[in-house]
């Protein structure tokens, strides 16, 4: 068994920019290969590079240790994909972010086992301490880039490539340090190891945590949207916390090693409990009699948010979680083939999570097994703890020995210092991004409203493109906007937030309607005027869930009521009729949205009873002055019989596989 050498900052460093490079990769890859079948794309492409994701298996197959070399390219590979998939469309991002996935998926069990035969060894400690750096790197690069990693967009990637070439720079120090290139280069014979349950059960609790980083922490705005607590609130908590740990491990190193096995399996149990009672108090319960539709999303109380804030205080047991199973896994010395086995084994658990968290919100797209993960969303996120609490029985033996390894004190304060830094930026970032738009009176007695289906972001080629939305979103200039098909928060869409991306670029007011743990679609209002009344109405679906959006906004003396929904496909009646029950008794209204219905329809019939389509107000006979005919429209702007509709505009060329359509009102 190998000695265990000083902790090193140069190490730390390299993790850090490692584990955030392979949450970025991961994410994207798994978006892209969601937007190939949001996009209609054949199945078959999906399944050749979701093989991707079962790369450890070919360790399996080794007769001989990976050398050195091998695990530097390895290294560098993921580096290098990571920096180099972002300049991709969606087709060239899935392959390339793949294979930096399939790499790191890779590099971990035979940088594991690698380290497991040296006598100068990396520490667990490390790996653990990385990961803390990634989690607040993560975080500030996705407040910076207002929801997206901000290192992925325009010439922002140029950070990307100074932390790739910093990881590089490090990666190489560090085989340099331990002259692994030359004492390695001849590849060993495998031994014979421990046996394949101990290492499939280790590479399962580690890849949980990798799991669960990934689904709700790299990116806090998913906690913010599942619960609707204030970002910044959230930001402020999570970083709060990751520095305070930093802080007390370098300054009050014997608390950790007071850790005993029952403290850390019911700090485990208890975190698990919490993470899935945040998502499970804001799972709607949905009725099965449609009498009970339109249904008002629940408001909760502060004492029902009690588990959210839990969940951020207890989080970093997953960093020591890391660190006991890395270390078990590095002292108990398992072969290679043996490794390849656990982490192929865990690649399936994460292919299987992954699959799981997308078919809540996909459940009826998906045949037969579909079903089953509606209204589940909770359920997944605690099935990966309870593998990740089995796991953390197989680490017991050497926690005590494990957490006696500690960062030298100028160390640990350099660490301490910058994830302070790290905090307070990504503090300061998202107290900006969150200040309210300046206050606007009208220049004149008319507003300019807007729908628009923006296809989660993706324009009609097929690439993601928040960026162009925006500008189509600055070049229309409107001043109410309803969104429809902007999901966000979730791990289909790479855990972005494109709702604060776009209100932050047009410095408008914002409202996000459906929690994201209900598995509904999404639908947003964006307003340059106060938001008042926000509230999300469930409608009645045997398929996918809908909702609808109801706020009132404010434009100078003028209160207009406004309703944003999205309906499923065909536009059913009976949604539509709940959706004109919200309407009873309301005045000034302005109801838009895809409505998955054309003018000659039943359910339009049945809506031009009581509103007016705003389209026909100005072009009666369907035809505007450019020649565009839209009567077969699925996308529509109704408002209150008699109100002034001064223009009305059909945007084709609108950056999405749906045309945006506008109205001018006045009064």
């Amino acid at each position: 068994m190998g000695t265990t050498r000083t902790p090193n900052l140069v190490a730390i460093l390299f993790f850090g920019i490692l584990f955030q490079f392979f949450f970025q990769l991961l994410s994207d890859f798994v978006a892209a290969i969601y937007a190939f079948g949001l996009l209609g794309t054949s199945i078959p492409i999906q399944l050749v590079v979701v093989i991707l994701l079962l790369s450890p298996a070919l360790l399996i197959l080794l007769r001989i240790e990976v050398s050195a070399v091998m695990i530097m390219v390895l290294g560098k590979l993921v580096l290098f994909t990571r920096v180099v998939e972002v300049l991709f469309g969606t087709g060239g991002r899935m392959i390339l972010s793949g294979i930096g996935v399939a790499c790191f998926l890779v590099l971990l069990p035979t940088f594991l086992r690698d380290q497991a035969r040296r006598e100068d060894r990396v520490t667990a400690l490390e790996l653990g301490v990385g990961m803390a750096l990634a989690l607040g790197l993560s975080v500030l690069l996705r407040t910076l880039g207002s929801g997206e990693d901000i290192s992925t967009l325009g010439w922002w990637q140029l950070l990307g490539w100074a932390l790739a070439i910093v990881a590089t720079a490090a990666w190489i120090y560090l085989f340099v340090e331990q002259d692994e290139l030359a004492d390695y280069k001849t590849p060993i014979i495998v031994h014979r190891g421990i046996g394949w349950g101990r290492p499939i059960g280790l590479s399962l609790g580690i890849m949980a945590v990798l799991v669960l980083f990934y689904f709700v922490f790299t990116s806090p705005v998913v906690l913010s949207r599942w619960t609707g607590v204030n970002y910044v609130a959230v930001v402020a908590v999570l970083m709060l916390v990751l520095t305070g740990c930093a802080w007390l491990s370098a300054s009050r190193y014997d608390l950790v090693e007071r850790l005993t096995a029952l403290m850390i399996l019911l700090w485990n149990i208890v975190f698990i409990i919490m993470l899935a009672l945040t998502a499970y108090t804001h799972q709607v319960s949905f009725p099965l009699d449609q009498a009970a539709y339109p249904l008002a999303e629940p408001t909760l109380s502060w004492f029902q948010q009690i588990p959210l804030f839990l969940t951020l205080l207890l989080f970093p047991i997953l960093l020591i979680d890391l660190r006991l199973l890395t270390e078990e896994i590095i002292t108990s010395q398992p072969s290679i083939r043996e490794l390849g086995a656990g982490f192929a084994v865990a690649s399936v658990f994460l292919l299987f999570m992954i699959l799981a968290q997308v078919f809540t919100t996909t459940y009826d797209y998906i045949p037969v097994i579909g079903p089953l993960f509606r209204d589940r969303f909770w359920l997944v996120h605690l099935v990966a703890g309870m593998v990740l609490v089995v796991a953390m029985f197989l680490a017991y033996r050497r926690w005590s020995d494990a957490l006696r390894v500690r960062l030298t004190e100028q160390q640990g304060m350099i660490v301490t210092i910058f994830l302070a830094a790290v905090a307070a930026l990504t503090f300061i970032a998202a107290l900006i991004g969150a200040a309210y738009p300046p206050s606007l009176s009208p220049e004149e007695k008319a507003v300019k409203v807007l729908t628009y289906n923006i296809q989660q972001g993706y324009n009609d080629q097929g690439l993601r493109d928040f960026e162009g939305q925006l500008h189509v979103l600055k070049d229309i200039d409107a001043d109410i906007i309803g969104l429809q098909e902007s999901d966000l928060a979730r791990i289909a869409n790479g855990n972005a937030d494109i709702i604060r991306y776009f209100a932050d670029g047009l410095d408008m007011h914002s409202y996000y309607g459906p929690s994201t743990v209900t598995g509904t679609f999404g639908i947003a209002l964006l307003s340059k005027y106060p938001i008042a009344n926000p509230r999300t109405y469930y409608l009645y679906s045997a398929g996918e869930q809908v909702a609808v959006i109801e706020a009132q906004v404010e434009v100078g003396d003028h209160i207009f009521n406004v309703y944003v929904n999205h309906l499923g496909n065909g536009g059913p009646m009976v949604q539509q009729e709940g959706l004109l029950d919200l309407l009873q008794d309301k005045d000034n209204l302005i109801v838009m949205g895809d409505f998955n219905f054309r003018p000659d329809s039943e359910q339009y019939a049945a809506t031009t009873a009581t509103l007016q389509d705003s389209w026909l107000m100005v072009w009666p006979d369907w035809s505007d002055d450019e020649g565009n005919r839209p009567d077969t429209k699925i996308d529509h702007i109704f408002v209150t019989p008699g109100m002034r509709v001064l223009d009305a505009d059909f945007i084709e060329d609108s950056g999405s596989d749906h045309p945006a359509v506008s109205a001018t009102l006045g009064w």
